[in-house]
């Protein structure tokens, strides 16, 4: 990060530039090339160049060590992992940290408003944050005033297509393979329909953005004032989204030596999201049936007795009609998000300057989920009358959500800098206190209400007896959040003597209302050392601009793990006693209790090396890093003999991560026009499940299920040795005389049982590869960014949910086994829900071209504009990948559960009711007055 950007040449490549570029390290700064840890930064143009929602899908491929696995639905989070994954049941995502304020995303930041990007990676540099940075943090910094008044614009348009597609069969190959190997050709050949259900749910989809600030500064202030709103109708139909964002930042100088600064920040989001369910079922619905009957009616998979599609007759699947499926899918959210902070910076002597900052935030979000039952279940089926209804069941359902939160954070901290002949000393010392509410959710549900959403709530109507329940819900559903209270004491020192040799030392000691007295402090010390071997007098004047070795040690805490209480069997009294006469009342404790529970705590030591030769054009770095969490925190399945029926946590295993990193980066001048910049980076991370403590029964996790009874995923004693995540599957061993799959039998008892399965790759990528190349000539500039993921392995999930009557791919319907074609690479047409197997697992390697953008800027327009800049961008064009569904990068991100996002144990790396990947094209301005 060049905190000077803005108004820095872009044609100036010196070695002092390089020299005080600064990096951001919590609770402070400091020059990056006297710095000793490991922090990734990028600067504002980098991370609004990639025209996308969120500021964290931009910086993907442009920092080594940090990966992120985006998805294109709109208002989606990515999933950001740096230096892999160190847990199983606990929080994975990193803290974020905006102007101050704690954050878990940054959905509601406007990319725009962003002015630096730091990413901290290694243990030495995470510790000052203590049981927050187990998996990294990132602190953004955003815009502030400067000099005299400017206004800026920015706007765009975009529109947006599937990246890629999957050609399934027609209506005649689809005949053809569910009639193959049927004793009567039960499908006739003729059919009179022939639809492309993905075509039929999906329309272009089209975005746009708009963005204005206001900024400037005088003697006692500086200001800033934004406002942006983003607009999408995405690429499934009706589903839209709309995000508006307004932010003013200001400081003002009190006194000489007292200054006040001030962030607030308001989003107001709206969307209607839909089920991605639609996207599985458009993939899995046959061809043969049609949209509409010719009487209106939603199509459906009957046929009848010669083999016509029908009104009445059999089905020969059971899945539901795409269309149909997304006009009853009534849903709309709406959320308020306020944060903001004030802090204050008080010089008290030279050298010593006194910080105080207070910030919270503030979140509502309200939600429905309307049903029309009853007109469901009729358009179900083409012959259903309303008669035949049931007088029981609602004709209507609503759901309605609403969730509250607030959270506050204060700080207090001291920063005494000195620099004394050759020796430079820096130490900061404070205090923190946060407190994080929890979320206040209450859920209502009803029945029998009007369609119409204007007679929901009239006023005057007693609605109290459409509450409706049954065995999956509650009419009123009143749920408290854990409220968790956090108070810190930390230090920092940093010590640089002749310029060269630089030492630092990170204390923090954590104190948690998350668990139980006596475990509740926690301590995470770290310390960190550099060479500026370059300063050395037998390499000044050398080869090297800059040649620095620095390496490090810390441990980092995660309280984002299960909770340790003693809970009582959902408040229930008892009576207990012997025959028919209660001797006393009580309560019943149903799970188990872990006095020793504490922290998830990562032990890291990292080793890097950075350079610059040749006037620093060309410039690197190289990191390897050793990375052990020690008490994962895991269940524990209870004793017979106790009578309880709940799991309880305890430690009882570690993970491990080890990798290396390494970023190139060439920048040159050529003549007085032109520029240039060509970089590449490249991570490598090995995640394993290194013990676990057989002392101990571990709960198991059978998880990626499919929907149909069918887990991919197993977490036990077992996995040990494998990397988080992994696939557990049955192993193919060619076709049986039928053309059926085989499986090899592991366990060698002849029989297959759940001993023949085994594990195989995770859905975590070993490798990432980041190019990044920038050219300016004259009033021209160009970018292209390109990212790329390897050894890794994704489950085809909605192929594997076939069983039979279902569509299947164009490639299957041309190659399946049949007598005579018997070396065919797909199996025969199956009659049984596949099981799950190596079949269906895919390398999921894939590079792709994440931007490609042109501008044109004009300058000094006219007295009062600064310059006009028109652009054109290209995102995700084009992809290079082996997997043959829609994407390969599966987040697991699911609208209807925030928590499935990331896990390792869900649908992580399966492609099942999953958003596909986009391209897009977006043309825009850029005003400067």
């Amino acid at each position: 990060m060049n905190v000077n950007a803005q108004t820095t040449p872009r044609d100036t490549v010196a070695k002092e530039q390089k020299i005080e570029e600064v990096v951001m390290i919590g609770y402070g700064s400091r020059k990056k090339v006297d710095n000793t840890t490991s922090i990734s930064s990028i600067n504002a143009e980098e991370v609004t160049r990639t025209k996308v929602l969120n500021a964290s899908q931009a910086i993907q491929g442009k920092a080594a060590g940090v990966q992120v696995t985006a998805s294109d639905a709109p208002g989606s989070t990515p999933t950001v992992t740096i230096r892999g994954l160190g847990t199983v049941l606990g929080g994975r995502t990193p803290l974020y940290v905006v102007d101050g304020i704690y954050a878990t995303n940054i959905n509601n930041i406007n990319s725009n408003d962003i002015l630096t990007y730091d990413i901290l990676k290694d243990a030495s540099a995470l510790a000052i944050y203590g049981n927050r940075g187990a998996n990294g943090v990132i602190i953004i910094t955003t815009k502030s005033g400067k000099g005299r008044l400017n206004v800026s614009y920015d706007g765009l348009i975009g529109i947006r297509n599937p990246l890629k597609t999957v050609k399934m069969a027609n209506a005649s190959e689809f005949v053809t393979y569910n009639n193959a190997g049927k004793t009567s050709k039960y499908l006739n050949p003729d059919q009179p329909y022939d639809t492309d259900w993905f075509k039929e749910i999906t329309r272009t989809g089209i975005y746009n953005q708009h963005n204005l600030s206001i900024s400037g500064s005088s003697e006692a202030i500086k200001y800033f004032f934004s406002l942006g709103n983003y607009d999408e109708q995405s690429i499934l139909k009706g589903t839209d989204y709309n995000r508006t964002t307004v932010r003013t930042n200001n400081e003002f100088k009190i006194s000489k030596g007292i200054r006040l600064s001030q962030t607030l920040s308001a989003t107001f989001t709206n969307d209607t999201p839909k089920s991605y369910g639609a996207f599985t079922n458009a993939y899995k619905q046959s061809p043969l049936v049609p949209v509409y009957y010719p009487n209106g009616k939603y199509g459906q998979p009957i046929y009848d007795t010669n083999g016509n599609i029908s009104y009445a007759g059999g089905r020969f699947n059971d899945v539901a009609n795409p269309v149909m499926q997304l006009a009853y899918d009534d849903q709309k959210g709406k959320n308020f998000l306020l944060q903001g902070g004030l802090k204050l910076d008080v010089d008290i002597v030279k050298d010593l300057k006194f910080t105080s900052q207070f910030s919270g935030e503030y979140s509502n979000y309200k939600y429905y989920n309307f049903v029309n039952s009853k007109a469901l279940w009729l358009d179900s089926d083409p012959l259903r009358t309303e008669s035949q209804y049931s007088a029981t069941s609602p004709v209507t359902r609503l759901t309605n959500r609403n969730q509250n939160y607030y959270n506050w954070l204060i700080n207090n901290y001291l920063t005494y800098s000195k620099k004394v002949g050759e020796h430079d000393i820096e130490v900061v010392a404070g205090t923190e206190t946060s407190v994080m509410n929890g979320v206040e959710t209450l859920v209502m549900n009803r029945k029998n209400l009007p369609v119409s959403q204007d007679y929901w709530n009239l006023d005057g109507v007693d609605y109290y007896g459409n509450l409706f329940s049954d065995n999956s819900t509650k009419a009123i559903e009143s749920i408290k959040g854990n409220r968790n209270t956090t108070i810190s004491y930390f230090g920092r020192l940093q010590y640089k003597f002749m310029n060269r040799y630089l030492l630092s030392g990170t204390i923090r000691r954590d104190g948690s209302s998350q668990f139980a007295e006596g475990n509740r402090w926690g301590t995470f010390p770290s310390f960190g050392a550099g060479w500026i071997i370059s300063q050395e007098n037998f390499m000044k004047d050398g080869f090297f601009d800059l040649f620095k070795l620095r390496g490090g040690w810390g441990k980092l805490g995660n309280q984002k793990v299960p909770l340790n209480y003693l809970p009582l069997s959902a408040g229930a009294t008892y009576n207990y006693g012997f025959g028919s006469s209660p001797v006393s009342n009580g309560v019943t404790v149903n799970q188990g209790y872990d006095p020793e529970l504490g922290w998830e705590v990562t032990e890291e030591t990292s080793v890097g090396l950075d350079f610059g030769i040749l006037n620093n054009k060309l410039t690197g770095s190289f990191d390897v890093y050793n990375r052990k969490t020690n008490n994962l925190i895991l269940g524990v399945v209870p004793y017979l003999a106790t009578g309880i029926a709940d799991v309880n946590y305890s430690h009882m295993g570690s993970v491990v991560n080890r990798g290396a990193e390494v970023s190139l980066n060439w920048s040159d001048k050529v003549g007085e026009d032109f520029t240039y910049s060509v970089g590449a980076n490249y991570s490598y991370n090995k995640n394993k499940l290194a013990s676990i403590d057989l002392s101990k029964p571990v709960s198991q996790i059978v998880g990626g299920n499919l929907g149909n009874g069918i887990d991919t995923k197993l977490f036990n004693a077992s996995s040990v040795g494998y990397a988080l995540g992994s696939f557990y599957l049955y192993e193919t061993d060619g076709y049986d005389a039928q053309g059926n799959l085989k499986f090899k039998d592991l366990n060698g008892n002849g029989v297959r049982d759940g001993g023949d399965r085994r594990f195989f790759d995770s859905y975590i990528p070993k490798s990432t590869l980041g190019v990044n190349i920038s050219m300016a000539y004259k009033n021209w500039d160009f970018a292209l960014n390109g990212y790329g993921a390897f050894g890794f392995s994704v489950y085809n999930g909605k192929k594997a949910q076939r069983n039979g009557g279902e569509n299947i791919e164009a490639s299957v319907a041309t190659d399946f086994w049949t007598p005579t074609n018997t070396n065919a690479t797909n199996p025969v047409n199956p009659s049984n829900i596949p099981l799950a197997s190596n079949y269906y697992l895919e390398s999921g390697d894939y590079f792709r071209i994440n931007n490609i953008s042109i501008g044109y800027t004009f300058k000094n327009v006219v007295d009062y504009m600064k310059s006009i800049k028109i652009y054109v961008s290209a995102i995700n064009p084009v992809i290079f990948q082996k997997y043959s569904g829609f994407s390969s990068e599966l987040s697991g991100y699911n609208p209807a559960d925030s928590t499935a996002e990331g896990d390792p144990y869900k649908r992580a790396g399966i492609e099942l009711d999953a958003y596909p990947a986009l391209r897009s094209f977006v043309f825009g301005v850029n005003l400067n007055f």
